[in-house]
């Protein structure tokens, strides 16, 4: 016979998985200084303005 498993521990161990994943997500997104996340907008900017410029016209 199986043992018994409590179900509100259950829920809670998977409510703290899940909060972790999302925190190491948040940590991901909103961990870097506001400095470095303007420098890597303005390399995309300048990126697709210069993928842009190189597009052929038709």
């Amino acid at each position: 016979m199986s043992k018994p498993v409590n179900l509100k521990q259950v829920r809670k161990r998977k409510a703290r998985a899940e909060k972790a994943v999302k925190a190491e997500a948040n940590r991901l997104l909103h961990g870097q200084p506001k400095a470095v996340t303007d420098l890597a907008k303005a390399r995309a900017a300048k990126a697709a303005r210069q993928l842009d410029g190189k597009k052929l016209q038709s």
